[in-house]
């Protein structure tokens, strides 16, 4: 498997991930950073998926 390829994976498995995250723990208030919606999940999920596929690129 290609690096960029690899890289692509993973990032995409942070954004699933963190989407899914926000839309199944909503939080009412707003108040909650991470899970106030499935957007913000996601793009806090593509962050981390990011700097985790980064770590192992060589």
């Amino acid at each position: 498997m290609s690096p960029l390829l690899r890289f692509i994976l993973i990032v995409l498995a942070g954004i699933g991930l963190g989407a899914l995250l926000g839309w199944t723990n909503s939080c009412s208030s707003g108040a909650c950073p991470l899970t106030s919606t499935w957007w913000r999940g996601a793009l806090y999920g593509g962050v981390l998926g990011v700097l985790l596929a980064a770590s192992f690129r060589s």
